[in-house]
């Protein structure tokens, strides 16, 4: 048995198992504060059957770096109470167990690649835009990871204030791609979350546009055989269809191998469990190698 976090900004998904077909117990825990947060996660694994090792795919920014003193933790996270949280060395102390730690969409994309939408690829993104935006990569085979982690939300995307003078939402950056087109964003604009916009029409042409400018700066530098998309926002009707047709339009014939648009800007196979599987899949890694951990 392997254990598996997804912890986000929200909730933390937690699961024991051994991969997507094979779940014996699974928890959600509301996000409150580190302390309560941790200590519901722990009284989940204590109360189910013993595991080998635990995976844990964090929101961020994190510290994945095995040689840091500050491995495991969540760094400059703007979450009020959340900045410098000891995640990774904490539960492995109190549960006894090695641990593998990394972000949630790296994690994720860890899982899509061994039982979903990503199987058979060796370079392909995974994308979330829920609260807020990350993004994983795997290269030739490999997690990504380098200074710290890929942030993909904080790339910069043309922003036209005549279009739309919204500031962001970004408390570091302000009108990055995450400052603009995450959930607190369309939350900011309207006032109400994104499942309660409705159709909006002239919202969900703006963010599509948005999300596409940043997936075309994904496919431009990273050159990924697929994008996996996910994330609450993009339950939104629609959505992913208005995303494609703006990276066709932006990319204009410039990448020929993207014939069949549809096929390369996916969901995740895995659906919202893409997360905890992948920290399983993280798990995993601590015995067979598959991936290498980070480093």
């Amino acid at each position: 048995m392997y254990g598996g976090i997804e912890g986000g900004g929200s909730k933390w998904e937690c699961a024991i198992g051994t991969g997507a077909e094979d779940l014996r117990a699974r928890a959600t825990i509301p996000t409150t504060t580190p302390a309560e947060t941790i200590d519901r996660v722990v009284a989940f694994f204590e109360d189910g059957e013993a595991v080998r090792a635990l995976g844990i795919g964090s929101f961020g920014p994190v510290d994945p770096d095995r040689s840091s003193s500050t491995w495991g933790h969540i760094t400059t996270t703007p979450k009020p109470g959340w900045a410098q949280t000891d995640v990774g060395q904490e539960l492995g102390r109190r549960l006894a167990v090695p641990v593998v730690f990394d972000t949630d969409v790296n994690a994720a994309a860890l899982g899509e690649h061994l039982w979903g939408a990503a199987r058979g690829l060796r370079t392909f993104c995974y994308v979330t835009v829920g609260t807020g935006i990350g993004g994983g990569v795997m290269a030739n085979g490999a997690l990504v990871h380098g200074l710290v982690h890929p942030e993909f939300g904080h790339m910069r995307v043309p922003h036209d204030r005549t279009l739309d003078p919204f500031d962001g939402v970004c408390p570091y950056h302000g009108n990055c791609w995450e400052g603009l087109a995450s959930g607190r964003a369309l939350e900011a604009r309207r006032g109400r979350p994104p499942e309660e916009l409705g159709d909006d029409g002239l919202l969900w042409e703006l963010e599509a546009r948005y999300l596409a400018l940043g997936l075309v700066s994904v496919i431009c530098v990273l050159s990924p055989e697929r994008i996996v998309v996910g994330g609450g926002v993009m339950n939104q009707p629609g959505l992913l269809s208005l995303v494609r047709q703006e990276v066709r339009a932006l990319l204009n014939g410039y990448v020929p191998r993207i014939d069949e648009i549809e096929g390369y800007i996916v969901s995740p196979a895995l659906g919202s469990d893409a997360g905890v599987l992948g920290a399983i899949a993280l798990a995993r890694t601590h015995d067979h190698d598959s991936t290498p951990p980070p480093r």
